[in-house]
């Protein structure tokens, strides 16, 4: 799924799910910003896989560590969005390091039935995830479809939380 939005579904249900585990900003950002490598391919015309090291789960580890570490220095700029949201949750180290990693797994998974080209177990040149058939891309679609739906379930559900928690401080 090259830059698409389609991993945001199960990002924004897995974050919203886990809040105690998983840091929002980091969850939701790391399990797209792998696609930055095929849609680097794509826009230079690089003379490479369009999903290549970095669709590895070795590859995608390295981005997440870097990624982690980028994030815990900013990670205090997403807090008004977060509060915007009505979401209440604090953030560390190893909660974004944890969430990084976890996004970026999630998406290899998500796009190893899908693509020939990645090479999940890297350095070796196996997919043993895909299939050559039209259904698990339709799968994985489909898959993010519903989470997505599931999210904003969860998330009225926990804006749901919050009013009565409000309104109990209010009494």
């Amino acid at each position: 799924m090259p830059f698409t939005p389609f991993h945001f579904g199960p990002g924004f249900l897995i974050s919203l799910t886990f809040l105690s585990f998983i840091d929002i900003p980091t969850f939701l950002i790391a399990s797209v910003i792998i696609d930055l490598e095929p849609f680097l391919v794509l826009v230079f015309h690089l003379n490479c896989p369009l999903h290549g090291f970095f669709h590895s789960f070795l590859g995608g580890f390295l981005v997440a560590a870097l990624f982690a570490v980028i994030m815990s220095k900013i990670r205090k700029n997403f807090t008004r969005l977060i509060i915007f949201f009505k979401i209440e949750q604090s953030f560390s180290f190893k909660k974004i390091l944890f969430s990084s990693i976890c996004a970026i797994f999630l998406h290899i998974l998500l796009d190893s039935p899908i693509y020939l080209d990645i090479r999940p177990f890297f350095p070796f040149e196996f997919n043993p995830f895909y299939r050559n058939t039209v259904m698990p891309g339709l799968i994985s679609y489909l898959i993010c479809v519903w989470c997505f739906i599931g999210a904003i379930l969860v998330y009225l559900f926990r804006l749901f939380q919050h009013k009565i928690k409000i309104r109990k401080l209010s009494i």
